[in-house]
């Protein structure tokens, strides 16, 4: 008897410790991780959201580096962020102000040390909001301040409109933008004591073309931007090892969005003028940015880049089989591939470009400039001799250039129809290059509205087997509500779907 009250006394005494301490559990401030479970179920079930077909839910803009999407997906669990609502509410990361996450710059160095793309032995690491902004902060910290007269800002052409744009959007004081770096060398004004900065872009954009600087002396100062200087675009032949070298997630891990670069820089002096520009004009990147950058920079790091380099360069390679298979078969464009030089007359510089998740196909009507044969060279990283894979495919018009101008502007592939009419009074005389062009319009004109009206019938004939009410019934539902709201909002939903 005394044995089994002993163990009723030890049940009850048990019974009211766990009672207690799941009280005391639940209400104290202690950290519960129930909240970081709602947290991961809502992100999964945006993640699982279908839309368009290409499961996102909303549209990403034409040009984006969605070629690595798959991969991410594959490494959902490593690369994914969960922060709290108190994290990272500071403006700095430590007590002596630093806008920079130290384990960042620690990863990103190992980053480059593992591809062998950048020295970065005694040099700063800067951060920036995308190269955009680093490319802004270097041509600042290089410009002259007190000179007589502006430094000026050169590049090889074709080059990235972006150092023209912003150079004269800012409008500097004391720089002045004077295009093509080899025009600079040849003209009267290259008196050796002006101040010359040249942005050397390595691969290039627009050609992928690996490229050195045109100008040297005393007076000369670089900007190499590296943005596309990954073994998925290119053989690594060499560390760059240069004064000042720039960086960008987008080209690297694909996330454009999230707005990071970086910049490796030797000389201590321009360091400490980029980062003035860098805290006075946005007080560094966000501390969130900064967070996921470096658990996706963890993720690459993680294997030695084995899984996103092997994938992204696979997947490049792929892709670049089947547009030359493509070209292959037309008479009327081919892919700039051989030494030649095009000279076509005309009033202004026409691009037509059509990107697709990171290849972007471009019609180009250059002034007149050389063009070569790229050659496979070996890659250091991936220890073999390989192709150049970059995102952009510069094709040749093999007819009348003006009529393959109008036709590309008015494909399929091209920005809507109504543009293509606003070239015609511009981009050429030909009456049957219009006559042609208006024709090719019409048809696809009508194609369009075909396929919109097959699409309005898939969906009528989805409606007439899912829903279930019958029809009187339903006539009667709805005519109790509002149905102009009801229609519009169909309508909205039907053109995203579409779109």
């Amino acid at each position: 008897m005394m044995h089994k009250k002993m163990l009723l006394v030890a049940a009850s005494i048990i019974l009211n410790l766990v009672l207690i301490i799941h009280v005391l559990y639940n209400n104290s401030t202690t950290w519960n991780p129930s909240w970081t479970n709602r947290a991961a179920k809502e992100a999964e079930d945006v993640a699982s959201v279908s839309c368009s077909g290409h499961g996102r839910a909303y549209l990403d803009g034409l040009g984006d580096p969605l070629f690595l999407e798959p991969f991410w997906m594959q490494n959902a669990e490593g690369s994914a962020v969960v922060e709290s609502g108190w994290h990272r509410m500071s403006y700095h990361f430590y007590e002596d102000g630093s806008y920079v996450s130290a384990e960042l710059e620690r990863i990103i160095r190992k980053l480059h040390n593992v591809v062998g793309n950048a020295v970065t032995d005694n040099r700063f690491v800067i951060f920036g909001t995308g190269a955009t902004q680093l490319i802004a902060a270097s041509v600042h910290a290089l410009s002259q301040t007190n000179a007589a007269s502006p430094s000026r800002l050169v590049s090889a052409i074709p080059y990235y409109n972006v150092y023209k744009e912003q150079t004269e959007f800012f409008n500097y004081a004391n720089l002045r933008f004077e295009g093509d770096a080899s025009a600079w060398k040849k003209s009267a004004h290259n008196d050796n004591t002006t101040r010359v900065i040249e942005i050397v872009t390595s691969p290039n954009n627009p050609d992928g073309k690996l490229k050195r600087a045109v100008l040297e002396g005393p007076n000369i100062k670089s900007i190499h931007d590296y943005a596309y200087y990954w073994p998925h675009f290119t053989p690594i032949t060499h560390p760059a090892d240069e004064d000042v070298s720039l960086f960008s997630l987008t080209k690297t891990t694909g996330h454009a969005g999230s707005r990071f670069g970086w910049a490796l820089v030797k000389d201590e002096a321009v360091y400490e003028r980029m980062k003035r520009y860098l805290t006075l004009s946005s007080m560094g990147v966000s501390r969130d940015t900064q967070l996921r950058v470096l658990q996706l920079l963890k993720v690459v790091v993680g294997d030695g880049g084995e899984g996103i380099f092997h994938f992204g360069y696979e997947t490049m390679e792929k892709r670049w089989e089947i547009i030359n298979k493509i070209f292959s078969m037309s008479m009327r464009f081919s892919l700039e591939t051989v030494g030649e030089k095009l000279n076509i007359p005309r009033k202004a510089h026409q691009t037509m470009t059509h990107k697709t998740e990171f290849i972007s196909l471009s019609f180009d009507l250059p002034n007149s400039y050389s063009t070569e044969t790229i050659e496979p060279e070996y890659c250091n990283y991936f220890k073999k001799r390989r192709d150049f894979t970059p995102s952009r495919a510069t094709s040749n018009p093999q007819s009348s250039p003006s009529f393959c101008y109008l036709i590309l502007r008015c494909s399929p592939i091209a920005p809507p129809l109504t543009e293509c009419f606003m070239t015609l009074s511009t981009s050429s005389d030909d009456d049957s290059a219009h006559d042609q062009l208006i024709d090719r319009t019409l048809r696809v004109s009508l194609l369009l509205e075909s396929t919109k009206l097959c699409f309005r019938k898939r969906l009528t004939l989805y409606n007439s087997v899912s829903w279930f009410l019958p029809q009187d019934l339903t006539i009667k539902v709805f005519s109790m509500l509002d149905t102009k709201s009801l229609t519009s909002k169909k309508n909205r939903y039907s053109y995203g779907r579409f779109s």
